[in-house]
């Protein structure tokens, strides 16, 4: 679940958020297993070990902004839901298949919240296009009063509900017999292929709608 933490976090700024979420979400992560259970130490407790990085990345967050926005508070029970079942699996399989499953209750609760008066999208959105300034956040806020901008985010809910539930099937069933050292790889990486096609996807899409409204401006 640790891949959910980039979108929690992220910042106005690329570069400050991605290279520090493929630090310590990718890099950290597959090198503390690799020199973990290359020194002896089991699958289970290496897997759970190299997992408090993504910890390390919210906490710093934290220092940072001093405060934890809805979707950080989020992020934080799905990290602490991770760690207490991880204390009650000893296969390292069942461990990494564990991790997926999370991802796909993710994928639940994005589709989920559509019954919500607002989905979960439009707060991702409002953590990408605002730089957390009341004046932004209220301009981001009065963007609901738009039926096609209301539309627009729901949609994109359906969009990530949906890709993040797939992407744990996929993760599930290579679980089910790829080797532990190779899924350690995957479940680290496959979630950022997906969440940086979404990004991009995503992005793509606004810029479209930006220039059809323009357009239909300037008409």
């Amino acid at each position: 679940m640790s891949h959910i933490g980039v979108v929690m976090s992220a910042s106005p700024s690329p570069l400050r958020t991605w290279v520090p979420t493929m630090v310590f979400n990718v890099a950290l992560p597959i090198a503390t297993y690799i020199v973990l259970s290359g020194n002896g130490m089991a699958d289970v407790p290496a897997l759970i070990l190299s997992g408090i990085w993504p910890v390390v990345e919210l906490g710093l967050s934290y220092a940072r902004t001093r405060h934890f926005d809805e979707l950080s508070i989020m992020v934080l029970i799905f990290l602490v839901i991770g760690v207490l079942t991880s204390l009650l699996f000893t296969s390292a399989r069942v461990l990494l298949i564990k991790e997926s499953a999370l991802t796909g209750l993710f994928g639940v609760v994005l589709l989920a919240s559509l019954l919500a008066k607002r989905p979960l999208m439009f707060y991702f959105g409002r953590k990408f296009a605002t730089d957390g300034t009341p004046e932004k956040i209220a301009w981001w806020n009065g963007l609901w009063q738009y039926e096609g901008f209301r539309r627009g985010q729901r949609m994109l809910t359906v969009v990530w509900g949906v890709a993040f539930l797939g992407e744990a099937v996929l993760r599930i069933l290579l679980g089910l017999f790829l080797p532990v050292a190779t899924m350690v790889v995957i479940n680290n990486v496959l979630p950022y292929v997906v969440l940086a096609a979404l990004v991009v996807g995503t992005s793509m899409w606004g810029r479209r709608q930006q220039a059809a409204r323009e357009q239909a401006a300037a008409a």
